[in-house]
């Protein structure tokens, strides 16, 4: 049974800063009709109708309780009319969308990641054009553009991570488009009482529906960023914010249509022009998962962190030195084989974990339809394991020819004499500042690793580089730490190479 919660995925807006920012961005002049595609208990058709009470509002609520509490509650206003309804199926709004449009302006704090079936999230990809089904609030976007007229205005609070995710690229292209831009603000998502995402921030996006896609395409906006407090949203003094003016024909140049919003010119520069990128000279993929780790997976001892649920290994059943000849198993009886997982750690990790690696559970890891036996021909070979998630910045651990796990990207250099240069950058500050600026959340899928800029060392540093980390590794293996002024070292280079 899909709990409610998990259904309609619904973060009612208690924040009046937010509220009254999101109604002042609508500007609305009070004959409006006004479509609020997501009611719940009508937190923005309240300050609206009290402003406005010749204002007509239109609102659709999926939730039966929602709809029963909204009824009674705007049961003496003729101009709020409720409907019980999925916006996202509607036939008659699909039918206004296709005829244009009807609403002068749309206003909603849409569900983010709704449950959806699997038959469903085929459906609504065919209906929306092919847009990513499982993120809900994104189809909701593009539904509201189209269900408003030309000229029409909309204002949203949204997760950032349609600005720069690799899966919201069509609607990014759409909204560079078909519509005119006015300002999209992004802050905390602790500012949304009740709400803290791990994996993103929140935005306010406003903008115009425009069927001119010429001047959609020169139109000017902004990105503000930089708030200390939620009350900061809306307000006159800007002095402490960082504001971001771009053209959509910016962005809409950039690698698939990602919103690169640093202040620092240099940066967008060095991302927008770079010769050569990380995807060039590096395969980046994605490691092995068994698929029950929890028979499959033994760890060294039970002070490893997160090891309570797994057995200890007995170490003579280890194979250590392990290479390509191990790719479809082992028959003898050193079954087991070091794993490099998650979690961010510098330069290199011990030994920790280690994988079952039998002959037969090979073979069955192959077919099982849990198991993910991916990108093989990469396993047990020398590389730099990048997390896919993390915490503040971004590092990268030698693999060096152990088996690797899905929670992280391994990054095989096609010259296997960058590998020490790669391990340098990967650990630097320049290297984070590149990557959060491609992608602003903790996610480092390798779709964003690829596109970090890469630049070639002069000989010199190149072989500074190579000895310092050497040198980090060494006493890494040896004492678990490191001399940071090693560190110091590599990081003045890159940043000096990349001109930041």
């Amino acid at each position: 049974m899909i709990s409610e919660n998990r259904i309609y995925q619904a973060y009612y807006t208690k924040s009046t800063p937010i509220v009254n920012y999101m109604v002042d961005l609508l500007d609305l002049k009070g004959n409006e009709t006004v479509f609020e595609p997501c009611a719940g208990d009508g937190v923005f058709i309240d300050p609206i109708v009290n402003k406005h009470n010749s204002i007509n509002i239109e609102a659709y609520e999926l939730n039966e309780n929602s709809i029963k509490n909204l009824v009674v509650k705007y049961s003496d206003f003729k101009n709020v009319s409720i409907k019980q309804t999925d916006t996202l199926t509607d036939v008659e709004l699909e039918f206004l969308c296709s005829m244009g449009g009807k609403y002068d302006a749309v206003i909603a704090n849409p569900p983010y990641g709704a449950w959806r079936n699997t038959e469903d999230r085929k459906q609504l990809k065919k209906r929306f054009n092919g847009f990513y089904a499982k993120e809900s609030y994104s189809l909701f976007l593009y539904r509201s553009i189209e269900a408003l007229k030309d000229g029409g205005r909309l204002v949203f609070i949204i997760p950032d991570t349609y600005l720069n995710l690799h899966m919201h690229k069509d609607i990014r292209k759409y909204i560079l488009s078909k519509t005119k831009l006015k300002e999209i603000a992004l802050f905390p998502s602790s500012y949304f009482p009740g709400v803290n995402f791990g994996y993103a921030n929140l935005s306010i996006i406003a903008l115009e529906k425009c069927s001119n896609s010429k001047t959609c395409i020169n139109n000017d906006f902004r990105i503000i960023k930089g708030y200390k407090t939620v009350d900061e949203l809306g307000s006159n003094n800007t002095d402490n914010l960082q504001i971001i003016n771009l053209k959509q024909k910016e962005v809409i140049s950039n690698n698939d249509y990602a919103f690169i919003s640093n202040p620092n010119p240099q940066i967008t520069s060095c991302i927008k022009e770079s010769l050569q990128t990380i995807g060039d000279i590096c395969s980046c993929v994605t490691g092995f998962y068994s698929g029950n780790d929890k028979d499959y997976l033994k760890v060294l001892n039970k002070e490893i962190r997160n090891s309570k649920r797994y057995d200890e290994v007995s170490l003579d059943k280890v194979t250590f030195h392990c290479n390509e000849t191990l790719l479809n198993g082992i028959k003898g009886e050193k079954p087991f084989v070091p794993i490099v997982k998650g979690g961010n750690t510098k330069y290199f990790k011990p030994d920790n974990w280690f994988m079952n690696w039998s002959y037969d559970l090979v073979s069955f890891f192959k077919k099982d339809k849990k198991a993910r036996y991916q990108n093989s021909s990469f396993y047990f070979k020398k590389g730099i394991a990048v997390p896919m998630v993390s915490s503040s910045s971004i590092t990268g651990a030698l693999i060096d020819n152990r088996l690797f796990d899905q929670s992280i990207v391994g990054i095989f250099p096609k010259k296997i004499e960058y590998l020490e240069y790669l391990l340098a950058f990967f650990n630097s500050p320049t290297c984070n500042t590149l990557i959060r600026t491609i992608n602003p959340s903790t996610n480092n899928s390798s779709n964003y690793i690829k596109k970090i800029p890469f630049k070639t060392p002069e000989e010199l540093e190149f072989y500074e580089i190579k000895h310092n980390i050497l040198q980090i590794i060494s006493q890494v293996k040896e004492t678990g730490g490191f001399d940071v002024e090693l560190e110091n070292k590599n990081n003045r280079i890159i940043m000096g190479l990349y001109g930041f």
